[in-house]
C-alpha cells in the first residue's frame, strides 16, 4: 500500500491510556493513506504486550509497524528508530499519553497538504483558543523560558519549543542529525532545522497536562538538561567553519575585555565580552569578524581612560554593521567553497 505520510508514536509505560489513544488515533486518520509506526521503548507495565496483541485487530488493512525495544533507551532513541521506517512525503509526531490530541494533528496535516511550501509545522500549546489544562505553573514557565532562549540564539520566533506534536517534510527529516537518545529531542530537532534556515510554522492545539500521579514523566533534572542542550546545539554542534569562527571570536573578545574595568568589575566585563564574542560569531566567518575586531582596535585609539569605552563601542557597532553587509553579500552571491569558509 502506498502512503502519503507516516505517524511516529513513541510509547513508554502507557498501559492505562494506550487503548484509548490508539483507538482515537485510528478513528482520526482511518480515511488517510498513512503508515502508523509505534515504538515501544522498553515498557514494563504491559504496554508492549497490549500493542502486540491488538494493533493487528485495530488497523487491519491499514499499514502499520511495531518496533519493540528490549529496554528503555529514551525518547530520542525511540524516535530515531521510528524514522528509519518512515514512508511518504511527511512524518507526523505525537506522544501516546493523550496530552496531545490526534484530532489536532489531523488538522495540522490538512494545513500542510493545502500549503506544500510548509516543510515544518509545530503544534503550539500557546496559540489559539483551544481547550487547555495546565497543572504545573513552573513547568509552563520553564517551557516559555527555554523557548525564549532558543528564539534568541537561533533568531526564531516560536511560541512552544517543547511541543510533542509536529509535522516535518521527509526529505528534510532524513537530513537532520539527531544527536540525543533521551531528553532534549525537541531542542535538537528544532536547532537542526533552524541551522538550515528552514521556516518553522505553528498551529494552535489543545493540551491536557497530566499529573505525576497519572504518569507525567518530565522532571526538574530534565529542565536543567535543557540549558545544556541549548548551549551545545548553538555553540558546539556546528560545522567546522562555524566552530573556528566561535573560537576565534571568543579568544579575541576575551582579550579585549581585559582592557576595561577594574577589580571585580573587570571580571564581569571579560565574561560579558566572552558572551558577545560567541554571539557575533554565529553568523559571521573569519574575515567579517576580523573587520569587527580591526575597527574595535581603531576605536580604542581615539580616547584614553574611561572615555575609551565609548569610541571603542561606537567602532565596534560600525564593525558589526559592515561585517553583516559583507556576510550577506557572500551569502547571496555564490562563491567558491574555500571563500565561504572565511567569508
Amino acid at each position: 500500500m502506498n502512503v502519503n505520510a507516516s505517524i511516529v508514536i513513541p510509547v513508554y509505560n502507557e498501559n492505562n491510556l494506550i487503548k484509548s489513544f490508539v483507538n482515537n488515533l485510528f478513528e482520526t486518520f482511518k480515511s488517510e493513506k498513512v503508515k502508523f509506526i509505534f515504538i515501544d521503548d522498553g515498557s514494563t507495565d504491559g504496554s508492549a504486550e497490549w500493542l502486540q496483541g491488538n494493533l493487528s485487530k485495530i488497523f487491519q488493512k491499514k499499514k502499520y509497524e511495531l518496533i519493540l525495544l528490549n529496554k528503555n533507551y529514551g525518547k530520542g532513541y525511540a524516535i530515531k528508530e521510528g524514522i528509519k521506517k518512515i514512508e511518504g512525503f511527511y512524518t507526523m509526531f505525537i506522544d501516546s499519553d493523550l496530552e496531545y490530541q490526534p484530532q489536532d494533528l489531523y488538522e495540522m496535516y490538512n494545513v500542510v497538504l493545502k500549503n506544500q511550501d510548509i516543510k515544518v509545522l509545530y503544534g503550539s500549546r500557546n496559540l489559539g483558543a483551544k481547550t487547555q489544562l495546565r497543572r504545573y505553573f513552573l513547568n509552563g514557565i520553564a517551557v516559555k523560558l527555554n523557548t525564549w532562549i532558543y528564539n534568541f540564539l537561533f533568531n526564531q520566533s516560536l511560541t512552544d519549543l517543547h511541543t510533542g506534536s509536529k509535522i516535518i517534510n521527509n526529505s528534510l527529516l532524513k537530513e537532520l542529525y539527531i544527536s540525543t537518545n533521551g531528553f532534549g529531542l525537541e531542542i535538537v530537532i528544532s536547532s537542526e532545522i533552524a541551522k538550515r534556515k528552514i521556516n518553522i510554522f505553528e498551529y494552535g492545539i489543545s493540551y491536557y497536562e497530566r499529573s505525576f500521579e497519572q504518569g507525567k514523566k518530565i522532571t526538574f533534572i530534565d529542565g536543567l538538561k535543557s540549558y545544556y542542550f541549548l548551549f551545545r546545539e548553538r555553540f558546539i554542534q556546528n560545522d567546522l567553519q562555524t566552530r573556528i569562527s566561535l573560537i576565534y571570536s571568543f579568544l579575541f573578545m576575551s582579550y579585549a575585555g581585559t582592557f576595561f574595568g577594574m577589580g571585580k568589575g573587570k571580571i564581569l566585563v571579560i565574561i560579558s565580552f566572552m558572551i558577545i564574542g560567541l554571539l557575533i560569531a554565529l553568523n559571521r566567518k573569519i574575515v567579517p569578524l576580523s573587520v569587527v575586531f580591526f575597527l574595535t582596535y581603531v576605536g580604542s585609539l581615539f580616547s584614553k581612560g574611561n572615555g575609551k569605552i565609548y569610541t571603542t563601542v561606537l567602532f565596534f557597532l560600525i564593525g558589526l554593521y559592515l561585517s553583516k553587509k559583507i556576510s550577506n553579500y557572500f551569502t547571496k552571491n555564490e562563491s567558491k567553497k574555500i571563500l565561504k569558509f572565511f567569508l
